[in-house]
């Protein structure tokens, strides 16, 4: 378990019945359990994802929770970092890292595994499942990788997502954000009102709960890692820690992916951009 020492804030309400002392304490408690840095304009948010945490437990408000949270109630800290982790994905997001993850980070890791012709890739803070599930449908299309040993572990903090993630079940709103139709129809079953991915699309995909914060030397070693949209939660510090920790299971010839508001400039020197593209590294000195 993870220890922290909460700052001491004087006890005035804020917004509701939440104290500046317990917001205080929940920004301190999320940023040594999950690195989320919290600002003080966050509050009403806080507010609005926790209220239903703590009317689960039969808690009259986040105040009281807090309270709970503080005397160690048993499964309320997990329940606490799971209301508040940002689960925001879709297939295909962005569209353009898929497009360069295709035409050119795919045939590179290609040309250099030619002889194992295994590909590794993790997709961190992976949510649902979709960018796993996205980037095996276009390895998929790619006729020349059905004989390769492909695996692509997807992870998250969150144990309720990553079981949503392992049952490769959507809802016909997940499934109409960002993914064409055609692939709906090769990739996916129609259960019901749902849909859910095919077994094909599945057995090179497995799914695990890891926190970033923790030491993941242990997972392998990568030709690609995604960490997209999630950096943007850390301050600086964190930041610094989780890309160096990325590098050392980066293959020398991998890429690293971030979202489009994301950078290593300032952060890290052991990445360069990859050929001039935005959101793309390389290890310095590389393949």
């Amino acid at each position: 378990m993870t220890v922290f020492q909460p700052s001491t804030v004087a006890a005035k309400p804020l917004s509701g019945d939440l104290s500046a002392a317990d917001y205080q304490y929940l920004c301190d408690f999320l940023k040594a359990r999950s690195g989320l840095a919290l600002s003080q304009e966050k509050v009403y948010l806080v507010e609005n994802r926790l209220l239903p945490v703590a009317r689960e437990n039969s808690l009259k408000s986040v105040g009281e929770l807090v309270s709970a949270l503080r005397a160690g109630r048993t499964g309320l800290a997990t329940q606490v970092v799971n209301a508040m982790v940002t689960h925001e994905t879709f297939f295909f997001r962005d569209g353009k890292p898929f497009d360069a993850f295709k035409d050119y980070m795919l045939p590179s890791i290609m040309q250099n595994n030619e002889k194992t012709r295994r590909i590794n890739i993790w997709c961190a803070a992976c949510s649902s499942g979709q960018e796993p599930y996205t980037l095996s449908m276009i390895m998929h299309e790619k006729k020349e990788l059905a004989s390769w040993n492909i695996e692509v572990l997807g992870t998250d903090i969150s144990a309720p997502i990553i079981e949503r993630a392992k049952s490769g079940h959507f809802t016909q709103f997940e499934v109409q954000r960002g993914l064409p139709v055609q692939m709906l129809v090769k990739y996916f079953k129609q259960v019901e009102s749902d849909w859910q991915i095919n077994p094909e699309m599945r057995k090179h995909i497995r799914f695990q709960i890891l926190n970033l914060l923790d030491d993941f030397k242990n997972l392998g070693r990568f030709d690609l890692v995604c960490c997209r949209n999630v950096l943007i939660y850390f301050d600086p510090p964190t930041k610094t820690r989780i890309l160096e920790n990325i590098a050392k299971v980066l293959q020398p010839h991998g890429f690293l992916v971030l979202g489009g508001s994301e950078t290593v400039l300032g952060l890290s020197h052991l990445y360069e951009v990859a050929e001039g593209r935005r959101g793309i590294y390389k290890l310095v000195g590389g393949a």
